[in-house]
């Protein structure tokens, strides 16, 4: 699978576009806020009906404009599937398929495994286990839509019981409806849990792998999943957490409280790690993902890479070079941004893959190179 073309109207910084891609590797090159990583989350659009960065679609829109349309022409079995997503600031978002609109936005996503590498990123070390859980939530519910409808529905009723749990300070009438609440989120949270201990388990070994190959050195990696529904029967848990709850106004128990523990020579890399071994930490985590989502769906993933060489030593970036020439072995499509054209153009050289070279000025994308077969253009 890979993404042809691209076309923006009102998106973010760009007027209009129209930028037609290599299925191997695809580098954006231009000063800092220029709108290479909005040509990623333009792509990060198509695959999940989101921004990467921006969780209010409305601020996406171009200023002084009504709305935005991003547009992809994709391969996939050797077929088109064009894709068309549409956010108008007062109607809300609209995704259709080959010119078929989409009941849910949720039935979409999976259709183009899509793994962002960004800055960004660092907020899986840094900030709390919201983060994590989030990022848990986006890769498993690229290939599992039952998942992905679990989780919608648990903060659904999350919200409903916490709302209560508000209410009873003033009415205690709705108190028998707290067990309704307590039933749903038990059979939920436990099925939540289960495909989150099973993806995890699977993740880890080639998260090690990963790291391994890039960082070629001893230090150890690890992941470790923590939840409440590992120390007790989660129905048992919200029953005696009741007379608690009641007293916060909020539910303190569940899945909602899950965290993904980030771990470096045995301690949280927050505390242990260096910026670039972080920085790798956090590649060779999203590496996993991409092995993973291939491994399910039968499609290598399309790989956004923004601005992820800086703060690498050169062994670390010369390791993921290789990888990225593996073409065969190992990605298939790839988006790469980066501020240094000379970094970029020395990374190149060593890239045995044909790619496109864009620059990218005042939201004006200009392709500048190509090379197809070992051949400059």
């Amino acid at each position: 699978m890979f993404l042809k073309r691209l076309s923006l109207i009102n998106f973010k910084s760009y007027s209009q576009a129209d930028i037609n891609f290599t299925h191997r590797i695809n580098c954006f090159v231009g000063n800092n806020g220029q709108g290479k990583t909005n040509l990623l989350d333009a792509i990060h659009y198509l695959s999940l009906c989101k921004s990467a960065f921006n969780a209010i679609d409305s601020q996406n829109v171009r200023h002084t404009e009504e709305f935005f349309v991003v547009q992809g022409l994709f391969n996939r079995n050797e077929a088109e599937e064009n894709i068309y997503l549409a956010v108008k600031r007062s109607e809300g978002k609209v995704v259709k398929r080959n010119g078929k609109e989409y009941p849910r936005l949720a039935d979409h996503v999976g259709l183009v495994p899509t793994v962002m590498v960004s800055p960004a990123d660092s907020s899986l070390i840094l900030d709390g286990s919201e983060e994590r859980r989030r990022f848990l939530n986006g890769v498993i519910s690229q290939f599992d839509k039952a998942y992905l409808e679990q989780v919608i529905k648990y903060n659904r009723i999350l919200a409903q019981r916490n709302k209560l749990l508000k209410d009873l300070r003033y009415n205690s009438s709705g108190v028998d409806i707290i067990d309704v609440f307590n039933q749903q989120l038990n059979s939920l949270g436990k099925s939540i849990y289960r495909t989150r201990v099973e993806f995890i388990n699977k993740l880890i070994p080639v998260f090690q792998k990963v790291y391994t190959q890039i960082a070629g050195s001893t230090e150890n990696v690890s992941l470790e999943y923590k939840s409440q529904l590992a120390e007790g029967d989660f129905l048992e848990m919200l029953q005696a957490a009741f007379p608690k709850d009641r007293a916060i106004e909020f539910t303190s128990v569940g899945i909602h409280k899950d965290d993904l523990v980030l771990l470096l020579n045995g301690n949280p890399i927050k505390k242990e790690g260096s910026q670039g071994q972080q920085k790798t930490y956090l590649i060779a985590l999203k590496v996993a993902q991409f092995d993973f989502l291939e491994e399910i769906s039968g499609y290598k993933p399309i790989l956004l890479l923004d601005d992820i060489f800086d703060k690498l030593d050169m062994d670390r970036v010369e390791q993921f070079i290789r990888m990225l020439s593996d073409g065969g072995n190992g990605f298939g499509q790839v988006f790469i941004t980066d501020t240094n054209k000379h970094r970029l153009d020395s990374i190149l050289e060593k890239l045995d893959a044909g790619y496109s070279l864009f620059e990218v000025k005042n939201g004006n994308v200009s392709e500048i190179e190509q090379q197809d077969g070992g051949k400059k253009e």
